[in-house]
């Protein structure tokens, strides 16, 4: 199938061409056409899976096509949990619509809201927002959303961990009643559906792959070692494997910092992103991480949710995640467009119980290997395999692990 097939306008098209864009991606071929017949759509798709063209080209033709006010009040808005998602999706938005007569901005915390205000005030077609800005520049009468035609819920299931029900259930409330409705969640968790009953009117059903699986091309291990000794192997790791882009995984903002400094001191460029770093320090590190400038990004998971970083070769959790499910949601990170990846995971002694939780939710055990020199001081056995010092950096072949899990609840 190509685009062509789609229903999309030549303007669109054009705009896809010129990104070199030829063949849509599944999410796109299932969500776009029901999108344009107006329907609301419920859909379960990953980062990287080409989901923001899939809500975002059909939304601009349907805008396109209507009255365009002399005022040019805000027609569709799309709600997302961060910064960084909110700032890439408006990206993808000025990119489709170049060749279209449409305006479109993002508003954010984290920034100044004075220009912020003024681009509301020039008019805007399309806005892009994360929930607390926008109530905020609502209460400042900066915006009106009486005139909103789509609503675009992108990471739902994230916008419900972080706890932004009530701000979606206010925004809800300033909403014309009749309006399109997309919903775009990881997956169709209880608080999902729930959510969706709520908002959605007879909806299309989306899924644009296997529910909840691991990335096919992603070779996962485990090093066991002890705490300690984590930041001297994982410099051993990027500095012998000459890694040049690597996403690491902390569970703390401190950790991350701590991290990132010592990288640092070894002369290997690095940066930390939380919810404690500034937006410009944020989108700074992104910036450099994606262009090559700086080869290791230290993040907690909240930071890091939507970052779309292509091709991405290797991601590191420093420390496991003590929710199962955010392990999958990070290793899936690498591993995309048909790219192989490589996870690994430092395994300290206290976090056995991590692997363990992980391995029931995947249905499969994990390799596991000790490094020369670098043995665990309590050496428990969970099919450890030793490593020779000079090979162990050297990328696996790549496996196939794939399996479906059920995912729980993670409110």
């Amino acid at each position: 199938m190509s685009f062509n097939t789609l229903g999309l306008s030549d303007a669109l098209l054009r705009a896809i061409d010129k990104k070199g864009y030829t063949t849509p991606s599944p999410i796109q071929e299932k969500a776009i056409p029901p999108i344009l017949e107006r329907k609301d759509v419920l859909a379960s798709a990953q980062t990287g899976t080409g989901k923001t063209a899939g809500f975002t080209l059909p939304l601009l033709q349907i805008l396109s096509q209507g009255q365009i006010l002399r005022k040019r009040p805000v027609r569709a808005l799309v709600l997302t949990p961060t910064r960084e998602l909110a700032a890439q999706i408006l990206e993808n938005v000025k990119a489709y619509s170049e060749f279209l007569d449409l305006r479109s901005m993002v508003i954010f915390g984290g920034v100044n809201d004075k220009p912020q205000i003024r681009g509301l005030r020039n008019g805007v077609d399309i806005l892009v927002a994360t929930p607390g800005r926008l109530l905020d520049l609502h209460n400042q009468k900066a915006l009106s959303l009486s005139n909103v035609e789509i609503l675009v819920l992108d990471e739902a299931d994230r916008m419900l961990d972080m706890g932004f029900q009530r701000d979606i259930n206010k925004i809800l409330s300033l909403l014309p009643k009749k309006r399109q409705n997309l919903l775009f969640s990881a997956t169709f968790s209880k608080e999902i559906k729930k959510l969706a009953n709520g908002i959605l009117h007879h909806p299309v059903w989306v899924e644009a792959a296997p529910e909840n699986t691991t990335a096919e091309k992603v070779d996962q291990k485990i090093y066991r070692v002890d705490q300690k000794r984590k930041t001297e192997l994982i410099i051993k790791f990027i500095a012998e494997g000459n890694w040049q882009q690597v996403l690491v995984f902390t569970r703390t903002k401190h950790g991350a910092n701590r991290l990132s400094e010592k990288m640092s001191k070894a002369g290997i460029t690095a940066a930390a992103i939380h919810g404690n770093k500034s937006q410009g320090a944020r989108t700074k590190a992104l910036g450099g991480f994606k262009k090559g400038a700086i080869r290791v990004l230290v993040a907690t998971d909240i930071a890091a949710r939507g970052l779309d970083i292509p091709l991405l070769p290797h991601v590191v959790n420093f420390e496991l995640p003590n929710i199962s499910e955010d392990y999958v949601h990070r290793i899936g990170r690498t591993g995309r467009a048909g790219a192989s990846g490589e996870a690994i995971s430092l395994v300290s002694q206290e976090e056995l119980s991590y692997v363990k939780g992980i391995e029931r939710l995947l249905g499969e055990k994990l390799k596991s290997e000790v490094i020369e020199g670098f043995e665990p001081t309590n050496n428990v056995e969970h099919n450890n395999k030793p490593a020779s010092r000079n090979n162990s950096h050297r990328k696996p072949k790549p496996k196939s692990n794939t399996r479906n899990y059920n995912r729980r609840s993670r409110r």
